[in-house]
């Protein structure tokens, strides 16, 4: 299929160009500049120079396309909720627009929009699609968008919305802040640490994308985590066991992070228990189960990636958007 994705040379979509072009789709992707319109050639991607905020400057090149995967957030900007929804309505609008059927042509368009779990806010039990909504400050605009994503569902659109959690893997996300962090000595973690963060492992995450667009029957609302039910504590001290010197851990009180982070702080000491039965209902199962039980391979796989060099004391952090873990500055 001939897809359109936003994002992909960030921490997300970069991992989803990968699945995709493994299943043989011709995707065609929104970049920023020739530098990273070079980067996703090299890879076998069409790359199409513009910005997530100018709509004009890729309408034309969604036209014609089979799906859309929508994995950018411009954070940079200070506009990213208005430039999502910016953003989705021109992809939706051109997945609704008529087209003549050819004979490899999928009876539906769809669409693939990546919001994220920390809609749910707290969940203390397992939550799954139909858990009530009550999102933290940091993405209270999420749930608007993720409504107009599964309302434009029609006869010749279908619709899909992706809650990734925490997502970890290579140089990115907040796990590999816990990398740096521990690596650099020291790992300020708010809250005292017994919060869980429900979490996926990037290439897990992108094939259940790649399985989303390749499936007819796909639709709706779909949790994307590994349910390991990991403590931040848990991580922090198996990440700590593989470093020649133990870093030291502070645990930052709430309020004194509010002050410092803002409404980031509420996600890093948000307790959430989330379940993905839809997900595995298609045939996704996750790859790797846990950060704790994995972590040998993740400091390889971070060490690899980043460099790792910085200041004693990097707090943990995440640039907003889900994924909030993710922006348009290419991360995703």
């Amino acid at each position: 299929m001939r897809i359109f994705l936003t994002g992909a040379t960030g921490y997300i979509g970069a991992a989803v160009v990968d699945s995709l072009l493994r299943g043989g789709h011709d995707v065609t992707a929104l970049v920023r500049d020739n530098e990273k319109a070079a980067r996703v050639a090299a890879r076998g991607v069409h790359p199409v120079v513009g910005n997530l905020g100018d709509p004009e400057s890729y309408r034309a090149s969604a036209d014609g396309q089979d799906g859309y995967v929508h994995t950018a957030f411009d954070a940079a900007s200070g506009r990213g909720p208005a430039i999502d929804r910016a953003a989705l309505e021109t992809l939706i609008a051109a997945g609704q627009r008529p087209r003549t059927a050819g004979s490899t042509t999928p009876a539906r368009r769809f669409i693939i929009y990546t919001s994220g779990v920390w809609v749910l806010g707290r969940t203390p039990d397992p939550a799954t699609k139909d858990f009530p909504l009550n999102p933290i400050r940091h993405v209270s605009w999420r749930p608007d968008h993720e409504e107009l994503v599964v309302n434009a569902g029609t006869g010749h659109l279908r619709t899909v919305v992706v809650r990734p959690g925490v997502v970890y893997g290579g140089g990115g996300g907040m796990v590999g802040h816990l990398f740096k962090a521990a690596t650099n000595g020291l790992v300020r973690v708010v809250g005292d640490g017994n919060n869980h963060w429900p979490l996926v492992y990037d290439r897990d995450l992108a094939d259940l994308y790649a399985r989303l667009a390749a499936r007819e029957d796909a639709a709706g609302m779909y949790h994307a985590n590994d349910q390991g039910d990991e403590r931040v504590n848990d991580i922090v001290a198996a990440i700590a066991a593989y470093l020649p010197v133990r870093p030291e851990v502070r645990h930052v009180p709430f309020e004194e992070a509010r002050a410092k982070m803002g409404t980031l702080a509420d996600a890093l000491s948000l307790d959430q228990i989330v379940r993905s039965p839809r997900a595995r209902a298609i045939g996704w199962t996750p790859t790797l189960h846990s950060v704790a039980g994995n972590t040998a391979r993740l400091l390889e796989e971070w060490r690899a990636a980043h460099n790792h060099t910085g200041p004693r004391g990097s707090v943990l952090h995440s640039s907003p958007g889900l994924s909030d873990q993710a922006t348009w500055r290419e991360r995703r």
